[in-house]
């Protein structure tokens, strides 16, 4: 068995919590407002619902969401952001600023 190695600057970690196609989109839309299964499937087009369960469990575990089963009948589970997550989704968004700005920057290298 392999041990793992420390993570000094964090980074390895938290593209581990954000790895994964899905997790990001999840994430954003976590953000704006809690969502059931079914929502977040239908907001997701091309998630199979094996890939969706994956990875709301993946992110349930990291702690950058929670998941609330109601008692009702019929049943409903919604998934929600954690403080965790919002604090994981500023850092996302100052990434994808940066992406923007790199896709900008090679748009005009490409033109000159």
């Amino acid at each position: 068995m392999r041990h793992k190695e420390p993570d000094s600057c964090g980074f390895a970690a938290a593209m581990q919590a954000i790895g994964g196609k899905w997790k990001t989109a999840l994430l954003w839309q976590l953000h704006l407002r809690p969502h059931r299964f079914a929502e977040l499937r239908r907001l997701l087009p091309g998630i199979s619902e094996k890939v969706l369960t994956q990875q709301l469990r993946q992110m349930e575990t990291d702690g950058l969401i929670s998941r609330h089963a109601y008692e009702e009948v019929p049943p409903r589970v919604e998934y929600s952001i954690t403080p965790l997550g919002l604090s994981l989704n500023d850092a996302v968004t100052a990434m994808s600023a940066w992406g923007k700005q790199h896709e900008n920057w090679k748009d005009r290298q490409q033109a000159a």
